[in-house]
């Protein structure tokens, strides 16, 4: 095992700054009026919140392009940490319950739920639909916003899918179907008196996974810097607006392999993502298998087995025994800009943009706040 290995990376910030910490700081007995230190200043005694989460929008490749984006650039704030690990589904439930993947157990893309391993944003398999056998409500028991039924600005067609149910079940749908219309129904909401709204952007993360970092992707941040003002345009006397993300982003390519055969030898089969890949060992082959894959991935990768992922707190404290369940045995987490194979983990195209990992182009990203102009 090489020095990086032993090293382990850099992990979420669970008891500071997180996008775990930012529904109950804003959502909790004391409103605004009590922040914690990594919340933007702006935010204190604000009478009403906007939270945009910007997906995909990581810290250090906004940091990179700030010209594309200059009004949130005049924006306040710093970095935060998201979670372990860092993909859509376990971070943007941690955002809406303002939990752990640990305490909710959504704890990555693909998940093993015993019979089957579950794709989490469809909620099903090369099989079909899973809303009958897997309930969102039960895999997911934990109520978002702290049990308040707030106002959600998110695209019209996901509204009623599994997945939303899993972590926006309760809230007051606003669906938009053009970007445009995002802004409008903010500043409507926030005239009528709404305290709190939420609302989701997806276009970053999507043009990053298609297209990768470039002149599309400079395109898309444009887009998103604008989607931002036109939002500060509406904001009324007392209220601010939250900018945040739920995973940064690191180019891949072309850069997939497959484990390696002596370890696929092991393995009965993976879940997760191709940044957090889980191996599930073959009976009786658990410790082989970590030697195995440190062996021959630990130049690129962390690889680490369950128990240490859980007793370091990777995923973070107070982990069930039904989430205990939906890990593998060893987990593939690369340090490097690359991705690990499942010929059972696929889609439409491949991928350029990835995450799931740890590494800070995928840790941090924004926790920024403006108020009125």
């Amino acid at each position: 095992m090489n020095s990086k290995q032993l090293l382990g990376p850099r992990l979420p910030a669970y008891n500071g700054g997180c996008i775990t910490g930012i529904i109950p700081a804003l959502l909790g007995p004391s409103g605004t009026k009590e922040i914690p230190s990594w919340m933007p200043g702006c935010v204190q005694g604000a009478r009403q919140v906007v939270l945009l989460v910007i997906d995909g929008l990581g810290w250090h490749q906004l940091q990179k392009n700030l010209a594309h984006c200059p009004n949130i650039s005049a924006m306040q704030g710093t970095a935060i940490t998201t979670i372990a690990p860092t993909t859509t589904v376990s971070a943007l439930t941690s955002i809406t319950t303002g939990l752990a993947p640990a305490e909710h157990g959504l704890v990555g893309y693909r998940i093993d739920m015993g019979s089957r391993v579950m794709q989490m944003l469809k909620w099903g398999d090369e099989k079909g639909d899973l809303r009958n056998m897997y309930p969102p409500d039960l895999i997911q028991p934990c109520p978002p916003f702290m049990g308040a039924s707030v106002p959600v600005l998110s695209k019209a067609e996901l509204e009623g899918s599994a997945f939303t149910e899993a972590h926006l079940r309760g809230v007051r749908h606003k669906g938009w179907r053009a970007a445009s219309s995002i802004a409008v129904e903010v500043g409507q909401l926030l005239r009528a008196g709404e305290k709190f709204i939420y609302a989701y952007y997806d276009g970053v993360d999507k043009i990053a996974h298609e297209r990768g970092f470039g002149s599309f992707y400079e395109a898309e941040l444009r887009s998103a810097d604008a989607l931002v003002a036109n939002i500060q345009e509406v904001l009324v006397d007392g209220s601010v607006l939250i900018v945040t993300a739920d995973h940064g982003q690191v180019m891949v390519g072309t850069n997939t392999l497959p484990p390696h055969p002596e370890v696929l030898a092991m393995t009965s089969h993976q879940s997760g993502e191709g940044r957090f890949r889980w191996l599930h060992s073959r009976k009786g082959t658990e410790v082989e298998l970590l030697a195995r894959a440190q062996q021959h991935h630990g130049d690129v990768a962390w690889v680490v087995g369950k128990d240490q992922i859980i007793d370091e707190q990777w995923l973070g404290p107070r982990l069930g025994a039904a989430t205990r369940k939906r890990l593998g045995d060893v987990a593939l987490v690369p340090r490097e800009p690359i991705s690990f194979d499942d010929p059972a983990d696929s889609g439409p195209y491949l991928l350029q943009c990835r995450h799931g990992a740890l590494t800070d182009d995928e840790l941090d990203v924004p926790l920024l706040a403006i108020t009125r102009n």
